[in-house]
């Protein structure tokens, strides 16, 4: 109940406004969101790689309406490219195609994909794409494949809880395309997604086992102890070594933990949000882990 009415809260822009300006609202969104900008995001990019942590950086942001607005955001990618090479910060970037005007017409935001991916090349970087609700999902799959053809520096991710995953994993590893697999973290139909937690785990379990048995470049993004235990079982089992993917793991979140798995061998990525647009992303994170949602209150509350 909590997760469900915490999604459909991240789509209320007149609660956004209001939230903006309660007192500690801007606390809250500091333990998530790196900053509002680029110079801010790359900081904490450099922060995280002195403590052995990998990272990804994402500008926050969601569907556009126009042209321009896409073009502005495919710049702004491209300048935390350019951000990154000049700085002592390693990291690569996650981006949202719906950002890149994937709602308005899919050649043109494939054109901005491209774009940022080959100046991501030519930069030695790397490109995840992040997946979205189910209604981009088959498009986002689709420019994915098409970039991908061309260029082997971009990576998508799946999300365990749609039910169409277990195919499009067997697809992509087939591909040998560099994957990010989650839980997921929009509203989505008993059709389309499945609903219990126990169905959603069962699900990433058994796509963590495909895509590590696999072979292709894999992130297992999860903070659930049980499906870090899972894959850590799974390694085991089938003599896999922990160089053959990286954990990643959400910024401000289980910050002792992320630590401790390096100590123990493994890799840590850490995705890394900036920008202002700070409220739908921060609703998300609270529905997947509740733990977030109370930190959040304290904060509000000034305790």
């Amino acid at each position: 109940m909590i997760r469900r009415t915490l999604l459909f809260l991240s789509g209320q822009d007149k609660l956004k406004h209001i939230l903006f300006r309660l007192p500690g609202s801007r606390g809250v969104s500091l333990r998530f969101v790196a900053g509002d900008t680029l110079e801010d995001a790359v900081r904490a990019a450099a922060r995280l790689n002195e403590a052995g942590l990998r990272v990804t950086l994402d500008f926050l942001g969601e569907s556009v309406s126009d042209h321009d607005e896409a073009r502005t955001a495919a710049r702004a990618y491209g300048a935390s490219l350019e951000a990154i090479d000049d700085s002592v910060a390693e990291s690569t970037i996650s981006l949202k195609l719906t950002q890149l005007g994937l709602d308005i017409d899919e050649a043109f935001c494939e054109s901005n994909l491209r774009s940022i991916v080959e100046r991501s090349e030519r930069l030695g970087n790397f490109v995840r794409i992040d997946m979205e609700s189910s209604a981009h999902t088959e498009r986002t799959l689709r420019v994915f494949r098409r970039v991908f053809d061309d260029h082997r520096n971009v990576g998508i991710v799946i999300q365990s809880y749609l039910r169409r995953s277990e195919q499009d994993i067997r697809e992509l590893v087939a591909l040998g395309a560099p994957v990010r697999l989650c839980k997921g973290a929009y509203q989505e139909p008993p059709s389309v997604a499945f609903q219990s937690r126990e169905e959603v785990d069962a699900s990433f379990v058994s796509l963590m086992r495909l895509l590590l048995d696999g072979g292709a470049p894999a992130a297992i993004a999860t903070h659930d102890d049980r499906m870090i235990q899972a894959t850590i079982e799974h390694l085991s089992r089938a003599g896999l070594g922990a160089d053959a993917f990286e954990f990643q793991m959400l910024y401000g979140v289980r910050r002792d933990y992320q630590l401790q798995l390096v100590e123990d061998g493994y890799g840590m990525r850490i995705y890394v949000p900036y920008g202002s647009q700070w409220y739908s992303y921060l609703m998300r994170r609270m529905a997947e882990r509740p733990q977030n949602l109370l930190f959040g209150m304290r904060a509000v509350l000034g305790r």
